[in-house]
């Protein structure tokens, strides 16, 4: 990081932008600059985190310790425990300046004073506006603005292609890149992941290959090559300096660790997004906006009931203003996933007898290939409509059952599964759940062509009114305060299958189950399940159940 530290000292350089991969150092650089401008050039600095809690985190894990165990600066900011101190947790006075750490999502934080030096971490991850206030970086920057000598510095790992904070400004850059010489012939080069080369399902044989000679790396042959690199422009200079940089780069993070990680994480979209973001330190290139009903329902399979794959059952229930709308999905090794059954109970849900028969439905049990009752252990129903009350009625006293209300929270960004809270008027345990999350998982997986990890199977008794209705959404950019934002709006008028399904995903979130260990428990001989398996909590033990022929179509009718 050292070409990084030297751009934020160079007066003719105003902005440093960093886009990398995680752990290469990015948050020390923000904790150089702070240490600098405290005993070398005090100045008053803004620290700006994405969130305030992370802000206050920031400050007791990051920054405290750093002062207290640096001797030049342990003098020059008193404990805010000291009488006379004025210091607090988010503001820490010194000698000719102060800093302020601040969360992205407050605005008050990021408009209270004129600063000359302006820190934005993970700027990725900020919230698109700061209240009604505007992009909180923007908001950040004109604290600086009074100040003829100020610096902006703005770091991140990178999301998602052309909606990335980070991408924009690092385009915006002279675009610096790290060149390193091989450790053979010399010759310099970026060290990128074509180059990374290993025998199939052999992480441990895995080596960097120079784009020159052909010669095979080391770890050790990579690690010297990184002491002897340097940065290299490819745009031209207009006071911004860009850095990008991989994880390749990092001494912390061994070839084949790299490789390891990488066949884990192209099992499931998700979780290679994830890699790319924070290992190669690029964003996401999504495959397409939406998803084509006709291509999914082309692969519907002649299955009833509860497929052998299925170890686990959740429920999804949306409540419309004359029905219920309920999926059974069922999961299976790596998340692989089968529709169990599909089924709308018309009725009024103000009144008691729809709830009575969706308890019903829930305590049915499905018969397995292997011989096992498999009950629903989980099922999320939706309270944001019309019938909040009534759903808070029904779940509260089935919670030991793991039925529980819901509300879909959208905006990018946000957790699939949040924390509970007890604080509504049913005094019900109420999971916010981020619907633009579950619905962006959902659609990758939709994608998956082949059965395994992530691919979602569905019966052929399902008509073409349920894949319209599961893909009826697709993300739209547009512009908001010159930010670019991504939303999902409909195509289609109804949207209850993906709704379900959403809330079916929720429900295994839900249960923070290890899919993999049940899995594996399912696949032993059927006397150590009966010794191992658990029974469920509170189920209802029904009948078993062979799914209605036309079950979905007829609920159409």
């Amino acid at each position: 990081m050292r070409g990084v530290m030297d751009a934020v000292s160079n007066p003719a350089v105003r902005q440093v932008v960093v886009m990398s991969a995680a752990q290469v150092g990015k948050t020390e650089v923000l904790l150089n600059v702070i240490g600098y401008h405290i005993d070398q050039d005090p100045a008053p600095m803004l620290i700006v985190q994405p969130t305030l809690s992370m802000a206050q985190a920031f400050s007791k894990d990051r920054l405290a310790p750093m002062v207290r165990d640096t001797n030049a600066l342990k003098g020059k900011i008193k404990h805010p425990r000291a009488r006379d101190s004025g210091n607090t947790t988010l503001h820490k006075v010194f000698p000719g300046g102060h800093v302020t750490i601040a969360g992205a999502n407050s605005a008050s934080g990021l408009a209270s004073r004129p600063v000359r030096i302006v820190l934005c971490d993970e700027v990725d991850r900020y919230p698109s506006s700061a209240g009604t206030e505007g992009d909180p970086v923007r908001l950040a920057e004109k604290r600086a603005s009074t100040f003829w000598n100020s610096k902006i510095v703005t770091v991140s790992t990178p999301t998602v292609k052309n909606a990335s904070r980070i991408e924009a400004e690092y385009l915006g850059s002279d675009q610096r890149e790290y060149w390193v010489p091989c450790a053979h012939c010399g010759e310099p080069q970026i060290m990128r992941w074509a180059a990374v080369q290993w025998q199939a399902d052999q992480p441990e044989t895995a080596v960097f290959v120079c784009e020159h000679c052909g010669a095979a790396w080391s770890d050790a042959d990579r690690l010297r090559a990184i002491k002897r690199g340097d940065w290299r422009a490819s745009a031209e200079f207009k006071g911004v300096a860009g850095f990008r940089l991989s994880g390749l780069s990092s001494p912390w993070l061994s070839i084949t660790e790299a490789v390891r990680d990488f066949l884990e994480a192209k099992k499931l979209p998700e979780t290679l997004r994830v890699w790319v973001n924070t290992y190669l330190g690029e964003t996401w290139e999504e495959s397409g906006e939406g998803v084509n009903d006709t291509g999914i329902a082309d692969r519907r399979e002649e299955y009833e009931g509860c497929p052998d794959g299925v170890v686990l059952i959740t429920a999804g229930v949306d409540v419309q203003d004359d029905r219920l709308e309920v999926e059974l999905v069922g999961w299976g090794r790596d998340e692989e996933s089968w529709s169990v059954d599909y089924r709308t109970i018309y009725g009024d849900p103000s009144s008691p007898g729809v709830w009575g028969e969706l308890d019903a439905y829930l305590g049915e049990t499905w018969a397995h290939p292997r011989g096992i009752e498999m009950p629903v252990r989980a099922a999320c129903v939706d309270s944001g409509g019309h019938h909040t009350q009534a759903v808070y009625t029904f779940c509260r006293p089935r919670e030991g059952r793991r039925i529980f209300a819901i509300k879909g929270i959208g905006g990018e960004g946000r957790a699939l599964l949040g924390r509970p809270t007890k604080n509504n008027i049913g005094k019900v345990k109420l999971f916010p759940v981020g619907v633009d999350s579950a619905k962006e998982l959902i659609y990758a997986r939709l994608k998956i062509t082949d059965p395994g990890p992530g691919y979602c199977h569905f019966p052929a008794r399902y008509d073409d009114e349920y894949f319209r209705q599961l893909t009826a959404e697709q993300i739209v950019t547009r512009f908001s305060k010159g930010f670019r934002k991504r939303e999902w709006k409909k195509t289609r008028p109804r949207n209850e299958a993906l709704d379900c399904r959403v809330y079916a995903l929720a429900a295994y979130a839900l249960l923070n189950a290890r899919i993999n260990t049940i899995a594996d428990r399912f696949a032993r001989p059927r006397e150590e399940q009966k010794i191992e398996t658990p029974p469920p909590v509170q189920a209802q033990r029904r009948p078993a159940r062979r799914a209605q022929k036309g079950g979905f179509v007829n609920s159409w009718r």
